[in-house]
């Protein structure tokens, strides 16, 4: 008679556990507290491009030529600063040079006597989902990034497209739109992020005309009156890492010039020094005005502006992603809720509304007007009268706009019925916006109980 085995006597045997984990959809790795590589399943083979007998007994970060982990590794130090477990989006690029998107889980393993003895980490590749995500617009956010709408979700597919290159990035929209976490989303998928290289924004408008050269490039000791000594400038600290240049059209002429130089050899020169530094840095600049006219106006230098546009990126204002304000809008409330304040949420009447403003200081603003009646609203829900007054006024004009035609009570009962109560659903069978749905509830309280 066949005895049945149990489960410990099956995991004790380890052809029996390498079958088990060799069979799995997930790739595994294993090394010990020295970072020796001491196991590598077929999935791990397959995701990385890397054989077993490739990395089996190596340094993990020398066998993969990076931290596999990235900036992510627990690893780096000389004491390991993972206490039991750890779950994470990361970054690889395999052995042919291509980036993969991974999805990580972390734990320490330990021996009998609760001592630590080396790490297991589980991922999964992820890559072909999060970009069947962009292209299906599934995706409500992205590296920190918020949004649904198609020109959205076509920013996604570009941070992504470009994060794998050092070409020059050149972002430009309004003021307000999030031009700094589309550059950051970019550094964060990049391979610099891996190999944790700074993120260094400037904000080129914001720095003392006098001192600008020396903040960009560093100075030595001496170089002028209260230079006590010799400093670093922003491209140096940023080495092996990622240049940030925001209001990068306010730069003066005098300094363009050595922008143009620096991104065509790489070298800097401190101000009084006479060595020149080489620095290994990609560029990202962006501006709310457009460059091509800064150009024609002999604003800024022709030449700086096709080193730095090579790949345009256009941040959409938020006017012309409506669909998005609830999304954004539920964010900061929830960010709120998050650090212990009272719960509350905001109204149809009040998205209504919010939907009908044309935002022109963008993302910015809309988080500014979400803070701003979560202070005023001493109840649970946020109603128009709880937002800036910028938006009520625009709420009593809209009631001076007389009936909207398309709309009638009769009409607007039977349609929420039969869409079982989705306002979003029968404004699109009736034909017109969210919005004007919204406004003409607004209009007509207790109608609709009624009915």
């Amino acid at each position: 008679m066949m005895k049945n085995l149990s489960i410990e006597e099956i995991l004790s045997n380890q052809k029996n556990l390498e079958r088990i984990l060799d069979n799995l959809h997930d790739g595994i790795i294993a090394h010990d507290l020295n970072r020796h590589i001491f196991y590598f399943n077929k999935e791990a083979e397959k995701i990385t491009g890397y054989s077993r007998a490739e990395v089996l007994g190596k340094d993990c970060h020398l066998a993969f030529g990076e931290p596999f982990c990235g900036d992510r590794c627990s690893f780096k130090g000389e004491k390991p600063d993972l206490k039991d477990r750890a779950a994470y989006s990361a970054n690889i690029v395999n052995k042919d040079g291509n980036v993969r998107s991974i999805e990580m889980s972390v734990v320490m393993m330990k021996n009998k006597k609760g001592e630590d003895t080396g790490v297991l980490a589980c991922f999964k590749d992820v890559t072909d989902i999060l970009n069947l995500q962009i292209k299906a617009g599934e995706l409500s956010g992205f590296s920190d990034i918020i949004g649904r709408d198609k020109k959205m979700q076509a920013v996604f597919q570009q941070i992504r497209d470009v994060a794998g290159y050092d070409f020059p990035v050149h972002i430009f929209g309004e003021t307000g739109t999030g031009k700094e976490l589309v550059a950051h989303a970019i550094h964060n998928e990049s391979h610099r992020a891996r190999k944790s290289g700074p993120f260094v924004p400037i904000n080129c408008g914001a720095l003392p005309e006098g001192l600008i050269e020396s903040e960009l490039f560093g100075h030595v000791k001496g170089a002028f009156s209260g230079a006590i000594r010799d400093k670093k400038g922003r491209f140096e600290l940023a080495d092996g890492g990622t240049v940030f240049l925001d209001e990068v059209a306010e730069l003066p002429k005098m300094l363009q010039v050595k922008l143009l130089r620096f991104l065509q050899d790489g070298i800097i020169e401190k101000v009084g020094g006479e060595k020149a530094t080489s620095v290994n840095v990609r560029i990202i600049s962006a501006t709310n005005k457009n460059l091509k006219n800064e150009v024609q106006q002999n604003q800024f230098r022709e030449d700086l502006y096709y080193r730095l546009n090579v790949i345009p990126i256009h941040i959409p204002p938020l006017r012309e992603r409506k669909t998005d304000i609830p999304l954004l809008a539920d964010y900061f409330l929830n960010q709120v809720t998050t650090n212990n304040q009272t719960t509350k949420k905001i109204s149809a009447q009040a998205y209504s509304v919010m939907m009908d403003y044309n935002w022109p200081g963008n993302v910015r603003e809309l988080q500014n007007a979400v803070l701003f009646s979560i202070v005023k609203c001493y109840g649970r829900v946020i109603n128009p009268q709880d937002l800036p007054m910028e938006l009520q006024n625009l709420k009593h004009s809209a009631r001076t706009r007389g009936p909207v035609k398309k709309l009638n009570i009769d009409i607007v009962t039977k349609t929420l019925i039969k869409t079982g109560g989705n306002k979003a659903k029968a404004a699109r069978t009736i034909g017109v916006g969210r919005a004007t749905l919204y406004r003409f509830l607004d209009d007509h309280p207790g109608e609709f109980e009624r009915n």
